[in-house]
Protein backbone atom coordinates (compact mmCIF):
# COMPACT_ATOMS: atom_id res chain seq x y z
CA UNK A 1 0.00 0.00 0.00
CA UNK A 2 1.33 3.32 -0.95
CA UNK A 3 1.88 5.73 1.77
CA UNK A 4 0.32 9.22 0.75
CA UNK A 5 2.56 12.12 1.81
CA UNK A 6 2.24 14.51 4.50
CA UNK A 7 0.65 17.75 3.79
CA UNK A 8 0.82 20.72 5.70
CA UNK A 9 -3.04 20.58 6.65
CA UNK A 10 -2.12 17.43 8.14
CA UNK A 11 -0.73 17.49 12.16
CA UNK A 12 2.45 16.08 12.97
CA UNK A 13 1.91 13.03 15.21
CA UNK A 14 5.20 15.06 17.57
CA UNK A 15 3.72 18.37 17.54
CA UNK A 16 0.42 16.52 18.80
CA UNK A 17 2.09 14.59 21.64
CA UNK A 18 3.88 18.15 22.73
CA UNK A 19 0.28 20.03 22.72
CA UNK A 20 -1.05 17.11 24.89
CA UNK A 21 1.95 16.85 27.16
CA UNK A 22 1.55 20.77 27.70
CA UNK A 23 -1.92 20.88 28.51
CA UNK A 24 -1.28 18.15 30.87
CA UNK A 25 1.67 19.85 32.78
CA UNK A 26 -0.40 22.85 33.21
CA UNK A 27 -3.39 20.78 34.36
CA UNK A 28 -1.16 19.40 37.13
CA UNK A 29 0.63 22.28 38.20
CA UNK A 30 -1.84 23.37 41.06
CA UNK A 31 -1.74 19.85 42.03
CA UNK A 32 0.80 19.33 45.44
CA UNK A 33 2.73 16.07 44.66
CA UNK A 34 2.94 14.29 41.25
CA UNK A 35 3.32 10.90 42.98
CA UNK A 36 0.00 11.66 44.62
CA UNK A 37 -1.64 12.89 41.24
CA UNK A 38 -0.34 9.30 39.61
CA UNK A 39 -1.84 7.03 42.35
CA UNK A 40 -5.40 9.20 42.06
CA UNK A 41 -5.11 8.54 38.46
CA UNK A 42 -4.35 5.02 38.96
CA UNK A 43 -1.07 5.99 36.41
CA UNK A 44 2.34 4.34 36.48
CA UNK A 45 4.57 7.66 37.30
CA UNK A 46 7.08 6.69 34.20
CA UNK A 47 4.36 6.29 31.86
CA UNK A 48 2.86 9.91 33.42
CA UNK A 49 6.52 11.41 32.63
CA UNK A 50 6.33 9.99 29.07
CA UNK A 51 3.03 12.15 28.47
CA UNK A 52 4.87 15.26 30.08
CA UNK A 53 7.60 15.20 27.47
CA UNK A 54 5.50 14.16 24.91
CA UNK A 55 6.71 10.63 23.98
CA UNK A 56 4.09 9.30 24.25
CA UNK A 57 0.08 9.41 23.80
CA UNK A 58 -2.26 7.42 26.30
CA UNK A 59 -4.88 4.32 25.49
CA UNK A 60 -7.90 5.80 25.11
CA UNK A 61 -9.11 4.32 28.45
CA UNK A 62 -6.60 6.20 30.15
CA UNK A 63 -7.41 9.25 28.37
CA UNK A 64 -10.98 9.12 29.41
CA UNK A 65 -9.62 8.37 33.15
CA UNK A 66 -7.13 11.69 32.60
CA UNK A 67 -10.25 13.92 31.06
CA UNK A 68 -12.83 12.93 34.03
CA UNK A 69 -10.27 13.87 36.40
CA UNK A 70 -9.48 17.24 35.43
CA UNK A 71 -12.98 17.86 33.76
CA UNK A 72 -12.13 18.61 30.52
CA UNK A 73 -12.75 16.30 27.03
CA UNK A 74 -10.85 14.83 24.59
CA UNK A 75 -9.91 17.96 22.52
CA UNK A 76 -6.93 18.28 24.98
CA UNK A 77 -5.19 16.20 22.70
CA UNK A 78 -4.97 18.76 19.78
CA UNK A 79 -5.94 21.62 21.08
CA UNK A 80 -4.63 24.33 23.84
CA UNK A 81 -6.10 23.65 27.12
CA UNK A 82 -5.73 27.35 27.67
CA UNK A 83 -8.51 27.60 24.33
CA UNK A 84 -10.68 24.91 26.22
CA UNK A 85 -14.25 25.50 28.49
CA UNK A 86 -14.15 22.71 31.46
CA UNK A 87 -16.49 20.04 29.93
CA UNK A 88 -20.06 20.36 30.67
CA UNK A 89 -21.55 18.11 33.24
CA UNK A 90 -24.46 17.19 35.02
CA UNK A 91 -23.92 18.34 38.56
CA UNK A 92 -24.86 15.09 40.04
CA UNK A 93 -22.22 13.26 37.07
CA UNK A 94 -19.50 15.87 37.80
CA UNK A 95 -16.33 13.80 37.39
CA UNK A 96 -15.40 14.85 41.44
CA UNK A 97 -18.43 12.54 42.66
CA UNK A 98 -19.03 10.16 39.81
CA UNK A 99 -19.89 6.64 40.94
CA UNK A 100 -21.21 8.25 44.35
CA UNK A 101 -23.66 10.28 42.74
CA UNK A 102 -24.61 9.34 39.17
CA UNK A 103 -27.47 7.58 37.52
CA UNK A 104 -28.39 5.20 40.61
CA UNK A 105 -30.02 7.57 43.33
CA UNK A 106 -31.34 9.85 41.02
CA UNK A 107 -33.58 6.83 39.10
CA UNK A 108 -36.66 6.95 41.57
CA UNK A 109 -38.76 4.03 39.84
CA UNK A 110 -42.31 5.26 39.80
CA UNK A 111 -43.42 2.25 42.31
CA UNK A 112 -41.09 3.42 44.83
CA UNK A 113 -42.69 6.98 44.70
CA UNK A 114 -45.11 8.04 42.12
CA UNK A 115 -45.64 11.34 40.88
CA UNK A 116 -49.11 13.48 42.12
CA UNK A 117 -50.13 15.27 45.20
CA UNK A 118 -49.01 14.14 49.11
CA UNK A 119 -50.14 15.48 51.89
CA UNK A 120 -47.53 15.06 55.01
CA UNK A 121 -47.80 15.61 58.82
CA UNK A 122 -44.73 16.07 60.94
CA UNK A 123 -43.86 17.80 64.52
CA UNK A 124 -43.55 21.62 64.14
CA UNK A 125 -39.91 22.88 64.46
CA UNK A 126 -40.88 25.28 66.89
CA UNK A 127 -43.49 24.27 68.60
CA UNK A 128 -43.58 20.86 69.61
CA UNK A 129 -47.43 21.09 70.80
CA UNK A 130 -48.45 21.39 67.17
CA UNK A 131 -47.97 19.69 64.08
CA UNK A 132 -47.40 20.97 60.56
CA UNK A 133 -49.95 19.68 57.70
CA UNK A 134 -49.22 20.36 54.53
CA UNK A 135 -49.46 19.61 50.84
CA UNK A 136 -46.40 18.66 47.79
CA UNK A 137 -46.67 17.83 44.32
CA UNK A 138 -44.07 15.46 42.78
CA UNK A 139 -43.35 15.17 39.16
CA UNK A 140 -40.70 13.35 36.65
CA UNK A 141 -38.67 15.67 33.73
CA UNK A 142 -35.87 15.11 32.19
CA UNK A 143 -34.77 11.81 33.98
CA UNK A 144 -35.35 13.52 37.39
CA UNK A 145 -38.23 13.69 40.06
CA UNK A 146 -38.94 17.00 41.48
CA UNK A 147 -40.96 17.99 44.55
CA UNK A 148 -42.75 21.27 45.05
CA UNK A 149 -44.96 22.87 48.22
CA UNK A 150 -45.54 25.61 49.83
CA UNK A 151 -45.35 26.64 53.61
CA UNK A 152 -48.17 27.15 55.65
CA UNK A 153 -48.69 30.79 56.24
CA UNK A 154 -49.52 31.18 59.92
CA UNK A 155 -46.53 29.00 60.61
CA UNK A 156 -44.25 31.86 58.72
CA UNK A 157 -46.30 34.68 60.24
CA UNK A 158 -45.88 33.17 64.14
CA UNK A 159 -42.24 33.48 63.06
CA UNK A 160 -42.52 37.25 62.28
CA UNK A 161 -41.65 35.51 58.34
CA UNK A 162 -42.83 36.62 55.02
CA UNK A 163 -45.54 35.23 53.68
CA UNK A 164 -45.66 36.25 50.37
CA UNK A 165 -45.72 33.06 48.02
CA UNK A 166 -42.71 34.08 46.62
CA UNK A 167 -41.06 33.09 50.10
CA UNK A 168 -43.27 30.18 51.29
CA UNK A 169 -42.65 28.37 48.02
CA UNK A 170 -39.96 25.69 48.13
CA UNK A 171 -38.73 22.97 45.92
CA UNK A 172 -36.64 19.86 46.19
CA UNK A 173 -34.97 17.18 44.62
CA UNK A 174 -35.57 13.23 45.10
CA UNK A 175 -33.21 10.45 44.90
CA UNK A 176 -32.99 6.69 45.90
CA UNK A 177 -31.57 5.18 48.99
CA UNK A 178 -31.00 1.81 49.92
CA UNK A 179 -33.84 1.50 51.88
CA UNK A 180 -36.00 4.64 50.82
CA UNK A 181 -35.84 7.60 49.47
CA UNK A 182 -34.15 11.14 49.99
CA UNK A 183 -35.62 14.59 49.73
CA UNK A 184 -33.36 17.39 49.59
CA UNK A 185 -35.52 20.68 49.79
CA UNK A 186 -34.67 24.07 49.89
CA UNK A 187 -36.63 27.41 49.60
CA UNK A 188 -35.50 30.12 47.21
CA UNK A 189 -31.81 30.80 47.07
CA UNK A 190 -31.12 27.61 49.49
CA UNK A 191 -31.59 30.25 52.27
CA UNK A 192 -33.15 27.24 54.59
CA UNK A 193 -32.91 23.79 53.24
CA UNK A 194 -34.21 20.57 54.83
CA UNK A 195 -33.26 16.33 54.34
CA UNK A 196 -35.79 14.02 54.19
CA UNK A 197 -36.02 10.15 54.75
CA UNK A 198 -39.26 8.21 53.79
CA UNK A 199 -39.62 4.59 53.35
CA UNK A 200 -42.28 2.65 52.14
CA UNK A 201 -45.06 1.91 55.54
CA UNK A 202 -45.51 -1.73 55.42
CA UNK A 203 -48.91 -2.41 56.66
CA UNK A 204 -51.86 -3.63 54.44
CA UNK A 205 -51.76 0.62 52.59
CA UNK A 206 -49.15 0.69 50.04
CA UNK A 207 -50.04 4.91 50.22
CA UNK A 208 -48.32 5.84 52.84
CA UNK A 209 -44.61 6.61 53.42
CA UNK A 210 -42.78 7.49 57.17
CA UNK A 211 -39.96 9.01 57.87
CA UNK A 212 -38.05 11.86 58.99
CA UNK A 213 -36.84 15.81 58.51
CA UNK A 214 -34.57 17.84 59.74
CA UNK A 215 -33.21 21.31 59.19
CA UNK A 216 -30.00 23.13 58.31
CA UNK A 217 -29.90 25.06 61.42
CA UNK A 218 -27.55 25.21 64.47
CA UNK A 219 -28.54 24.01 67.61
CA UNK A 220 -30.99 26.06 69.74
CA UNK A 221 -32.02 25.70 73.31
CA UNK A 222 -35.57 26.28 72.05
CA UNK A 223 -37.13 23.88 68.75
CA UNK A 224 -36.09 21.09 67.28
CA UNK A 225 -33.91 20.29 63.94
CA UNK A 226 -35.48 16.58 63.63
CA UNK A 227 -38.75 14.95 63.62
CA UNK A 228 -40.50 12.29 62.67
CA UNK A 229 -42.73 12.59 59.22
CA UNK A 230 -45.15 10.54 56.94
CA UNK A 231 -46.14 10.89 53.84
CA UNK A 232 -49.62 9.99 51.95
CA UNK A 233 -50.03 9.72 48.47
CA UNK A 234 -53.07 11.46 46.96
CA UNK A 235 -52.26 11.12 43.44
CA UNK A 236 -54.62 13.11 41.19
CA UNK A 237 -57.87 12.86 43.68
CA UNK A 238 -58.87 16.33 43.36
CA UNK A 239 -61.40 16.48 46.20
CA UNK A 240 -58.97 15.40 48.83
CA UNK A 241 -56.21 17.52 47.31
CA UNK A 242 -58.25 20.61 47.82
CA UNK A 243 -59.61 19.90 51.07
CA UNK A 244 -55.51 18.97 51.98
CA UNK A 245 -54.96 22.60 50.62
CA UNK A 246 -57.61 24.25 53.05
CA UNK A 247 -56.86 22.46 56.16
CA UNK A 248 -52.92 22.69 55.52
CA UNK A 249 -51.03 24.84 58.16
CA UNK A 250 -50.33 24.22 61.99
CA UNK A 251 -53.08 22.27 63.64
CA UNK A 252 -52.90 20.23 66.80
CA UNK A 253 -52.60 16.56 67.51
CA UNK A 254 -56.49 16.01 67.42
CA UNK A 255 -56.63 17.30 63.95
CA UNK A 256 -53.75 14.85 63.00
CA UNK A 257 -55.57 11.66 61.44
CA UNK A 258 -54.85 8.92 64.00
CA UNK A 259 -53.11 6.56 61.91
CA UNK A 260 -50.50 9.35 61.18
CA UNK A 261 -50.51 9.76 64.73
CA UNK A 262 -49.26 6.60 65.05
CA UNK A 263 -46.56 6.03 62.40
CA UNK A 264 -45.38 9.43 64.12
CA UNK A 265 -44.53 7.61 67.61
CA UNK A 266 -45.15 10.61 69.65
CA UNK A 267 -44.57 8.87 72.88
CA UNK A 268 -41.24 7.65 71.64
CA UNK A 269 -38.04 9.86 71.86
CA UNK A 270 -36.86 10.43 67.64
CA UNK A 271 -33.07 8.72 67.40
Amino acid sequence: MTRLPRTSSQPDPAELRAIFGDNLRKLSADYPSVAGLCRDLGINRTQFNRYLTGESFPRPDVLHRICAFFGVDARILLERVDNLTSASYDLLGHPAVAGYFGDGPIDVPHELFPNGFYRFVRRSFIDEDLFVKGLVHVRRDDNYTFLRGFEPREALRSQGLSTNPRDREFRGIVMRQEEGIMLIVSHRQAMSCSFNFLAPETSFQTNLWEGYATRTVREKINGIRATRMVYEHLGTNMSQVLATARLAGLVTLDQVPPFHARLLRLNQPFR
